[in-house]
C-alpha cells in the first residue's frame, strides 16, 4: 500500500527546494509532485514572441503578399 505526505515548503536560492520526511525512509526510492502556487512569468507562444519583431505586420492580408509576389516575380524578368 503506498502512502502519502504533503509537505509545504519555500522556494531556496537556486530555485531549489528541501523537504524532510519522517525518519524511517533512509534509501527508500519516494516520487515527488511539485505543484506552484504563486504566480510564474506567463509563457508567450512563438505567434507571440513574432508578433513582437519588427516589421512582423508588413502584409496585412493573404492577398497582400500575394501582390507582393506577383511584383517580386515580376521584377525577375526584367
Amino acid at each position: 500500500m503506498q502512502s502519502a505526505l504533503r509537505v509545504t515548503t519555500k522556494v531556496l536560492p537556486g530555485n531549489k527546494i528541501e523537504i524532510q520526511i519522517p525518519p524511517g525512509s533512509i534509501g527508500e526510492e519516494v516520487e515527488v509532485f511539485v505543484v506552484l502556487s504563486g504566480s510564474f512569468p506567463k509563457k508567450h507562444s512563438a505567434i507571440d514572441i513574432l508578433n513582437q519583431l519588427p516589421g512582423q505586420q508588413q502584409f496585412k492580408t493573404a492577398e497582400a503578399v500575394d501582390r507582393y509576389l506577383k511584383e517580386e516575380r515580376g521584377s525577375w524578368e526584367r
